[in-house]
């Protein structure tokens, strides 16, 4: 296959960042450029390149778009790189959901292009088939992609109550915020502290965690999901809590798991009695998940990431892969 010519929207935030970092030593890809408003004259950090602002950028010269950029602005831009005829890989909310209706019951406002919906979810471990050879993709949000592989395979087996909540505790580094500055990931806020915010159902990932979750199993509880700010710089932890059904008792849990995942390259199922952390995750494109029995019917997983990874730059850029025939690992071991 020839070079696969690649650029990059939204090149200065801390997701595109990683994602530059990831696509210059691809071997497969060569990265003509990235854009940033803010930074722009300014040399993309480990290239040869300059930032240059969107408006100076012509999606045409790439052969594949990736969008780091914030949500409405980026499916304006998907809509440009679609009429350009090229491939687009989206890290924003914009096409995760799969209508309007939930896009706005998330976001609270209208999606600026809803002919765009539904698009592939870039889920490789879970939608691998579907998202082969195609023009767009939808990466997840980090907390979704780190809480839907703890559960992958739970619903799977269709292992879970339909009565009873599933209960998601996460923990995200300071970089999930990104990169503009705030006064809740100040310095002074953050350091020594552990802050949770959008807790319950309030966060703007549950519609997207539910729609997928329940794509592979209907019968299934609400999700609960209670989101925390850890004083870290990167690296998320999903603590999740469920109810099994008959059909599957706590102590069979690390089988299916081993199970489905055994053939995952990027997916590391830890030995029974050893627990995930985020050190494990941090710096690798990899998830890394523990599981533990907990009486008869019920079971702790724990499942790790690295927000700008496995959460988002590089599960950008493993969706490229597959969307080129390419071993879809590659660039990323």
């Amino acid at each position: 296959m020839n070079t696969i010519r690649a650029g990059v929207y939204g090149g200065s935030g801390y997701a595109g960042l990683d994602l530059v970092e990831i696509l210059a030593a691809h071997p497969q890809v060569d990265l003509r450029f990235a854009t940033s408003n803010t930074y722009a004259g300014d040399t993309a950090p480990g290239t040869d390149l300059r930032y240059l602002p969107a408006a100076e950028v012509c999606p045409g010269d790439a052969d594949v778009i990736f969008l780091a950029l914030p949500h409405k602005a980026s499916a304006v831009m998907a809509k440009r790189g679609i009429e350009a005829g090229v491939k687009v890989v989206d890290l924003s909310a914009d096409l995760r959901l799969d209508t309007p209706e939930a896009y706005e019951a998330s976001y609270h406002s209208p999606h600026p292009h809803p002919e765009l919906l539904p698009a592939p979810y870039g889920l490789p471990e879970i939608n691998r088939a579907q998202l082969q050879g195609v023009d767009v993709v939808a990466t997840p949000g980090c907390y979704p992609t780190t809480t839907l592989l703890g559960l992958y395979p739970l619903l799977q087996f269709g292992a879970l109550r339909s009565d009873a909540p599933i209960f998601v505790d996460a923990k995200s580094g300071v970089t999930g915020a990104g990169r503009k500055p705030s006064l809740t990931t100040h310095f002074a806020e953050v350091y020594s502290n552990l802050i949770p915010y959008k807790t319950g159902r309030a966060h703007r990932h549950v519609g997207e965690l539910e729609q997928e979750a329940r794509k592979l199993s209907d019968a299934i509880g609400p999700v609960i999901f209670c989101p925390h700010l850890l004083p870290v710089d990167r690296g998320l932890m999903s603590s999740i809590y469920v109810s099994l059904n008959d059909s599957m008792s706590s102590d069979q849990t690390q089988a299916a798991y081993l199970e489905v995942y055994g053939g995952e390259a990027l997916v590391d199922v830890l030995p029974l009695g050893e627990q995930a952390t985020l050190k494990q995750a941090v710096k690798t494109n990899k998830c890394v998940i523990s599981i533990t029995p907990v009486l008869d019917r019920y079971a702790h997983i724990t499942s790790v990431t690295d927000n700008l990874r496995k959460g988002a730059a590089s599960q950008a850029v493993q969706n490229m892969n597959l969307m080129f025939g390419l071993d879809e690992t590659l660039g990323l071991l």
